[in-house]
């Protein structure tokens, strides 16, 4: 079973946004049983508060549900029990090694390093663009699921 922890500042737009579209890709696929998929924070700012309602909004908007989903902190323990923790940004994979400590199995990588355009997802926190995000998040998880796929 392959486990995948998506990463934001907050845990309330874009970690969750790619974690429940990953978690679609993959029923759509057949694949439910194979993969543990979550999303974590490295801020403390929205821990136990949902998904941000523009956000929810926009996963709704494609039949997906996020209910139940409230925002929870990454933690160190995180490294060991994820095959991979996915970045929105390069200030997310920063704090992500802050908290790990280290990266010596490179299971820290960022969301759209798997696409033909790395760098950033959009943060619709600050644009209010959640077309971008949706974009971005449905796009990089699309490909790290064909790359995971690839690999069995």
């Amino acid at each position: 079973m392959k486990k995948i922890l998506f990463v934001c500042h907050g845990n309330i737009c874009r970690s969750p946004m790619a974690e429940f579209i990953m978690k679609d890709l993959v029923k759509k696929a057949g694949q439910e049983n194979e993969f543990y998929i979550e999303s974590a924070a490295t801020s403390t700012e929205e821990i136990g508060n949902s998904v941000y309602p523009p956000a929810r909004q926009m996963l709704a908007s494609h039949g997906i549900s996020c209910k139940g989903k409230t925002a929870r902190q990454m933690t160190r323990r995180d490294y060991q029990e994820f095959d991979l923790l996915i970045g929105m940004d390069s200030w997310n994979i920063r704090n992500m090694n802050r908290i790990v400590g280290d990266d010596p199995e490179d299971k820290i990588h960022k969301l759209l390093d798997y696409t033909s355009r790395p760098g950033d997802v959009a943060d619709p926190w600050y644009t209010g663009n959640f077309d971008a995000t949706w974009r971005d998040c449905l796009e990089g998880c699309t490909l790290l699921l064909q790359e995971l796929q690839s690999q069995d």
